[in-house]
């Protein structure tokens, strides 16, 4: 009945199309059903205060999702339901000049709800709700004002429920699409408070906030993770120009997506399920992944968390140490960095507490270097071969305590000839082994040497 109500195999003017009912659907309204229709509905316009207040008592009684918004405030509820029920009915009567009106109704509604957080199933419920006791009275009208016409109104009955289905697609549609939007706000702003607690950017008064928002406890124990795979990045030694504070680069701007929490990175890393930084909230930076790690076990929770961590090959993953609170995930994140940067070019992981001195070093690149030259430097003069079996013996003698004999079991020879070459660096380089300031300057300056891969 296309003067009563315009089927569902038109589509839908605006922003919000509606699914065509199938091809057998056929309206059986004729002029007599239709005049009938238009007569019942008359009548309630006339009493649709009566019709809205009844509608609202059986959503309250009938539909559990709408108790808080209507004891909250009844009056914005019944304005709602009337101003619906008004197009809806008035696109009984006159199609052409209600139905576009009635659709942006339908669609403000459903974003409305999306909005108030109530389920779709609920607003679909409500709407099927008002489409029944919108029926059942102009049944009741027919038959109090003229009883044989309720034979006509069998014939407009699919055009009314049709209608009433129309308009469900509209708030669904409507309501979904309200929802996409709010879901991206929503992680917009977690992805931005994120990116500010990592920068160290976030302020004190919003802390509070952003520990409800993220599920975290505002002054609980965090580490940062920082991963990053190839050479590249922060990450890639003490050559890679850092600064001399050892920050690499911050975390992603505005315009990367963040990672939910417990998502999968980009960088193929496998947190170990048993760990409470299973949970972790990943956020992608131009250079490297970051993962805040909420730390809940015992001082050694760092160093398990490290040795259990899936890092596959050619990867490169830098643990910082524990820090109390939000407020302090910008010096987490620049720890990690610091401990990424004294990750292998190879690949592995790096927990910082662990490797100090190797973080002392990437720190301040420059003085790294200048320290690598200085100590190491009378070396180069060497055949490069010659030059890297000493490096070599220096450091398996330093890696074993000092000991000869076990440096020369891991280099395959005898306990002499370690002790031969270590006097050959000495004579070199001046420096004496046994003197506790040049031991430390020769273990600084190989891992210098060793980070920026020369």
């Amino acid at each position: 009945m296309p003067q009563v109500v315009r089927s569902r195999n038109g589509a839908l003017h605006g922003p919000s199309p509606v699914p065509p009912l199938p091809h057998r659907f056929r309206s059986l309204a004729d002029r007599e059903s239709v005049e009938a229709l238009h007569r019942a509905a008359r009548v309630l316009v006339a009493s649709l205060p009566a019709l809205t207040d009844r509608l609202v008592e059986a959503l309250y009684a009938q539909e559990p999702a709408y108790r808080a918004a209507i004891d909250s405030d009844r009056a914005e509820v019944w304005q709602e339901v009337h101003h619906s029920l008004r197009h809806n009915v008035g696109s009984l009567i006159q199609p052409r000049e209600f139905r576009e009106s009635a659709h942006r109704t339908s669609r403000w509604i459903g974003e409305i709800r999306a909005e108030q957080g109530v389920p779709l199933d609920a607003v679909l419920h409500a709407f099927r709700m008002g489409g029944a006791m919108v029926w059942q009275d102009l049944v009741d009208e027919t038959a109090r004002r003229d009883p044989d016409d309720i034979r006509l109104l069998v014939h407009v009955a699919a055009d009314v429920w049709n209608f009433v289905d129309e308009h469900c697609g509209v708030v669904a549609d409507a309501y979904r699409q309200a929802e996409r939007r709010l879901s991206w706000r929503r992680e917009n702003r977690q992805r931005l408070m994120v990116a500010a607690l990592l920068d160290g950017t976030a302020r004190i008064v919003d802390l509070a906030e952003a520990a409800e928002m993220l599920g975290l406890p505002e002054q609980g124990r965090y580490a940062v993770l920082a991963v990053a795979v190839g050479p590249g990045g922060p990450g890639a030694g003490v050559a890679d120009g850092a600064g001399s504070d050892g920050r690499g680069s911050g975390p992603a701007d505005a315009a990367v997506a963040r990672h939910g929490p417990g998502a999968v990175a980009r960088t193929p890393v496998v947190l170990p399920a048993a760990h409470p930084g299973a949970a972790a909230l990943w956020h992608p930076g131009p250079d490297a992944e970051f993962a805040i790690l909420p730390l809940t076990g015992p001082p050694g929770e760092l160093s398990e968390l490290a040795a259990a961590l899936d890092v596959p090959a050619g990867t490169r993953a830098g643990i910082g140490s524990a820090v109390e609170g939000l407020a302090a995930l910008g010096d987490a994140r620049r720890l990690a960095e610091t401990a990424l940067r004294a990750c292998p070019a190879t690949g592995g992981t790096v927990l910082l507490d662990e490797h100090l001195p190797d973080a002392l070093v990437v720190s301040s690149p420059a003085l790294a270097g200048a320290l690598a030259d200085r100590v190491l430097g009378p070396l180069d003069r060497l055949d490069p071969a010659d030059r890297d079996v000493i490096v070599e013996t220096l450091t398996a003698w330093l890696d074993a305590d000092g000991s000869a004999q076990r440096a020369g079991a891991r280099l395959y020879c005898h306990r002499n000839t370690v002790l031969n070459r270590l006097r050959r660096f000495e004579q070199l380089t001046g420096r004496c082994l046994t003197r506790p300031r040049d031991a430390v300057e020769v273990s600084l300056a190989l891992a210098a040497r060793r980070l920026r891969g020369t």
